[in-house]
C-alpha cells in the first residue's frame, strides 16, 4: 500500500490525536473540504487538522508550521495559526497538523456581494503580507518568479482546457505577461496559491485566507493576480486602488498569471468532473468566471 492509498477518516484522526495529542482526542471530527494536497478535518469549533493527502513532500506543512506564527500577527485578516505538530506514525507515514479554524465558508462554494469591501479588505491583507522577506525565507520552484519561468505550465493548461473562441485572447493576455519586465524590488513573502479555495467569505466579503503551504518570497504579482481570481468582475480596479504598490508591469505579470491560474483550476474541475484524483468539479465553474474577468481587463 503507497501513502495515497491510505484511507484518511474520522477513526484514523482520532487514533492518531489519542496517540500524539491525547488532550484533544475527545473532541468532535468532521471532514470538511480541503484542498488539493491536504484533507482537512474539523476538530471542535475552533481547530482542524490538516492531513498530508497528494503533496510528495512535507515542505509544505512545515512552512506553515515555521512561518505562520511569525506573520500571522501582522495580517489583518484570520489566517490559520499552527498549533500543535503531527509527526509521520506507523499508521500514517505522513505529517498532518493541528490548525486554528477560520470561520467562513470558501469561495468556491459561495460567492462575494459585497465587491469593494472585499477588494479593500484583499488590498489591506497583501500589503501587510507583502513584507521584504528574510533571507532563510523558503523560495518555491514554480512559484514566485517571472511568467516566462512558466511557460510549459501555461501551455499544458492552455492545450488542456482553453475555449477554442477564446485562445487567442488567452495567449495574448499570457504573453504580455511574460514580455512585462522583471520584478526589480527585493523577494517579498507572497501567499502564491490565492484561488477561491484559499479565502473564506463572510457575510458577502472576504473574512479570511488559508492554506499557506506556498508561502515563500517572490514577485508579488503573484498575489495580484487574485484581483481577477478571487475578487468578482468590476472590483479589480479598485482592489490596485486600494493596494497602491503596483506599476504597469507588476499588474501586466499579475494578469497573465491570474490567466495561468484561471486555466489550471478549470482543469482541476475537469478532473473532478472525470472522477480523477485529486479533482475539484466546483473548480471548474470559478476557473471560467475568473478567465472571463481576466479578458474584461
Amino acid at each position: 500500500m503507497t501513502d495515497t492509498d491510505i484511507e484518511i477518516t474520522a477513526d484514523l484522526v482520532r487514533d492518531l490525536l489519542r496517540e500524539q495529542h491525547p488532550d484533544l482526542a475527545d473532541l468532535g471530527i468532521r471532514e470538511v473540504a480541503g484542498g488539493w494536497g491536504n484533507q482537512m478535518w474539523r476538530l471542535g469549533d475552533e481547530l482542524a487538522v490538516r492531513m498530508q493527502r497528494m503533496d510528495p513532500t512535507p515542505e509544505l506543512q512545515l512552512n506553515e508550521r515555521r512561518w505562520l506564527p511569525v506573520l500571522a500577527p501582522r495580517l489583518p485578516l484570520p489566517v490559520p495559526t499552527p498549533v500543535r505538530s503531527g509527526e509521520p506514525s506507523a499508521r500514517f507515514p505522513k505529517h498532518w497538523t493541528v490548525m486554528t479554524w477560520v470561520p467562513g465558508d470558501p469561495l468556491d462554494c459561495s460567492s462575494i456581494s459585497r465587491g469593494d469591501h472585499a477588494a479593500e479588505a484583499l488590498a489591506d491583507f497583501l500589503r501587510a503580507l507583502h513584507a521584504e522577506a528574510p533571507a532563510d525565507a523558503p523560495v518555491s520552484g514554480d512559484r514566485g518568479g517571472h511568467p516566462k519561468e512558466c511557460t510549459a505550465g501555461f501551455d499544458r493548461f492552455f492545450h488542456a482546457v482553453v475555449p477554442d473562441d477564446l485562445a487567442d485572447d488567452v495567449r495574448a493576455v499570457w504573453e504580455d505577461a511574460v514580455a512585462a519586465p522583471e520584478w526589480e524590488g527585493p523577494p517579498l513573502w507572497v501567499h502564491g496559491d490565492l484561488h477561491p479555495a484559499n479565502v473564506v467569505v463572510s457575510d458577502g466579503t472576504l473574512a479570511g485566507v488559508i492554506d499557506f503551504g506556498d508561502i515563500s518570497a517572490g514577485d508579488p504579482a503573484w498575489d495580484l493576480a487574485a484581483a481577477w481570481v478571487v475578487l468578482p468582475a468590476g472590483a479589480a480596479s479598485r482592489f490596485f486602488d486600494a493596494y497602491g504598490r503596483a506599476d504597469a508591469g507588476t499588474v501586466r505579470r499579475a494578469r497573465g498569471l491570474a490567466a495561468m491560474k484561471s486555466l489550471f483550476l478549470m482543469l482541476m474541475g475537469r478532473n473532478g468532473d472525470l472522477g480523477l484524483p485529486g479533482g475539484k468539479p466546483a473548480w471548474g465553474p470559478a476557473g471560467r468566471a475568473a478567465l472571463d474577468r481576466v479578458l474584461r481587463g
